[in-house]
């Protein structure tokens, strides 16, 4: 029985709705996307509840409409500076030991680890095991159905603030979407563009999204630490609309259209046309100078990112290297320029081997909506999950609207 699954990532520059139906073999098909641009967002939290919620709903009825179904529930995807995180340790006796370990052990210890003091103004969000020991044996991974007596647990432990959690919901609700979840973005990132293979080997996703740079680590199969960044590529942007005095608009234009991460790789003969502020005439800008300019940015971007990592503690532990995703991701040399200044392999992360409607998902933009309808198969045992509903006369509209030239 396929089981539907609804996805909404709250970015700075777009929001986006992803509808999606599960099988029981757990295979993913897309048959529904939303996508306007943002507003009321800035650097991944709410700022303007009226225009947000309006975009929300925008995008949920494309959504509708592209996928016939009626919407009704999603995770949601959150970030911004206000989250925090730290790796905490939580210790149980074992309840029933000669039934061995049970999930209610397991979630005692879980909470155990969670049972830490928060600032008057955080959250939890995100309780996520990274080893268990039982009895003094370290490193069990899934400790169900061991024997022993007291179980412990190293858990990374995601906090938010509560004001930002607060508006981001008032907003999914307010466009008519209950929240199943709120999901960390570059956890639900690196759930899509990342192998349990480079998760096993140590490996860092850095999604370099409009308003953040959010970083997930990767090690032993699952998350040891997460931050987020203040700079993203409205940073970049913002510096190009200075630089060449354009609109914030055209300076985004400008930088998806002709950009490039590496002066060195554009010939100089490259030229473009720009309409800068006070000026009558269009002006012709060399591309060698743009890329100057978002090299400079981009490098000041990693550079913080290495710092992170390097704060972090697990700099040494990263064979796997980096894998990049969101939108900035996709500047033309990219990948090489952050391999020559970590000196780790550099992977660009985008969505792959969908089904359904994947013409606009397979780019490292769209790493976090497909990450979140994936999120759903560690839940999907839920009784009675379901992110939408559907009748017969709405698929078979769907399907016309598919088939009828727009």
């Amino acid at each position: 029985m396929e089981r539907s699954v609804v996805g909404i990532d709250v970015g700075s520059a777009k929001i986006q709705v992803v509808v999606a139906e599960i099988d029981d073999l757990g295979k993913t098909r897309i048959v529904g996307l939303g996508e306007v641009p943002s507003r009321g967002v800035h650097k991944g939290v709410i700022v303007n509840v009226t225009e947000a919620t309006a975009v929300i709903a925008d995008a949920v009825a494309l959504a509708e409409q592209s996928s016939g179904y009626q919407l009704e529930r999603a995770f949601v995807g959150v970030s911004g500076t206000h989250i925090t995180s730290r790796n905490s340790h939580g210790v149980v006796g074992v309840t029933r030991r000669e039934e061995g370990i049970r999930p209610d052990d397991v979630d005692r210890a879980l909470e155990a680890a969670g049972a830490i003091a928060l600032p008057q103004n955080q959250e939890l969000l995100h309780i996520i095991p990274r080893t268990y020991t039982v009895d003094g044996q370290e490193g069990v991974r899934d400790p169900l159905g061991m024997h022993g007596f007291r179980l412990e647990v190293e858990a990374h432990v995601v906090m938010g603030s509560s004001t930002a959690i607060q508006n981001l919901t008032k907003c999914v609700t307010g466009a008519g979407i209950e929240i199943g979840e709120l999901v960390l973005t570059s956890l639900a990132a690196g759930n899509t563009v990342i192998s349990k293979m480079e998760k096993e080997m140590g490996v860092v996703l850095v999604d370099i999204g409009e308003g953040t740079t959010d970083i997930a680590i990767f090690i032993e199969g699952t998350v040891w630490h997460t931050c987020s960044l203040t700079l993203g590529g409205g940073y970049i942007t913002n510096d190009i609309a200075i630089g060449l005095r354009l609109p914030p608009s055209a300076a985004e234009r400008v930088k998806v259209r002709h950009g490039h991460t590496l002066a060195t790789q554009v010939a100089e003969d490259e030229q473009f046309t720009i309409s800068p502020y006070g000026e009558n005439a269009p002006a012709v800008v060399p591309r060698w100078k743009l890329a100057e300019i978002i090299q400079a940015r981009v490098e000041e971007i990693l550079e913080s990112v290495q710092q992170e990592i390097k704060r972090s503690g697990y700099d040494g532990l990263l064979p796997a290297g980096l894998v990049l995703c969101g939108g900035t991701a996709q500047l033309p040399g990219m990948q090489k320029l952050a391999r020559d200044l970590f000196g780790l392999p550099v992977q660009i992360g985008a969505p792959q081997e969908l089904m359904g409607l994947t013409e606009r998902l397979e780019n490292p933009g769209s790493a976090v909506g497909i990450g979140l309808v994936n999120w759903t198969p560690m839940w999907a045992s839920q009784e009675g999950w379901r992110g939408a509903r559907i009748s017969w006369w709405d698929r078979i509209g769907a399907w016309l609207r598919a088939l009828l030239p727009s």
